[in-house]
């Protein structure tokens, strides 16, 4: 088992909480730390400041607001997933911005949250994120369920590329569909981890896609999991 999914079962998990708006900062800080399952790791009020943490602190999980100033949320996201594709950040939103919450998803998001969610909730989707899961609040997993069957819809020709990858590429998108890292697909594969990042870089390109989660997805849908 992976360290981080260890942390989540044996020790406390580590939050970096990265939002500038200093109330709301801190009464996130008192309401994580109120629950024994959970420490703050650290604080982070810009972009910038974020990086420099999760290169420092090697957080477990990252709570990030979407409209984060002055970088963006967004921005911020993109470029620790660049730099630290493991990173299981979870963004925040006030507010149902359509295409915030679908450029999250795509930069590679393991969450989506509104703000005014109940604090129980908050810590069984930090557990949940940790875990390797992926996780939306309610009005937010409607809009993305029903923009994802409008993608769906007008992409029948998708199927084509499957033949494009390798049998070694379709083994790799089966793990990713379950949530590995590349550590925990190189182990269960019996290759190096270079080798895994290899084989995703090149099944990226071959269909076009920008993250795992489209990778998991397309593959949930042309039933490889059955077939490998």
């Amino acid at each position: 088992m992976e360290n981080r999914e260890a942390r989540c079962l044996m020790e406390k998990i580590k939050v970096l909480l990265v939002d500038d708006h200093y109330l709301f900062l801190k009464g996130l800080e008192s309401i994580i730390e109120g629950e024994n399952s959970l420490e703050v790791a650290g604080e982070a009020r810009t972009g910038d400041e974020a990086m420099t943490m999760v290169r420092s602190l090697n957080p477990d999980v990252i709570l990030m607001d979407v409209n984060l100033a002055p970088e963006g949320g967004l921005e911020t996201l993109k470029l620790i997933m660049e730099e630290m594709p493991d990173s299981r950040i979870i963004m925040l939103a006030s507010d149902e911005d359509e295409k915030n919450l679908f450029d999250a998803i795509k930069f590679g998001a393991r969450g989506l949250l509104q703000k005014n969610l109940q604090p129980n909730e908050l810590f069984s989707f930090i557990q949940m994120v940790c875990r390797g899961e992926y996780i939306f609040s309610g009005p937010l997993a409607k809009q993305i369920i029903n923009r994802v069957a409008l993608i769906e819809e007008c992409s029948h020709e998708a199927g084509k590329k499957g033949n494009m990858l390798t049998k070694r590429e379709k083994e790799i998108l089966v793990e990713v569909t379950k949530g590995m890292t590349n550590r925990q697909i190189a182990s269960a594969l019996f290759i190096s981890e270079n080798t895994v990042k290899n084989h995703i870089r090149n099944i990226m390109e071959k269909l076009q896609i920008n993250n795992r989660v489209q990778a998991a997805s397309y593959a949930m849908n042309e039933g490889w999991l059955q077939q490998v």
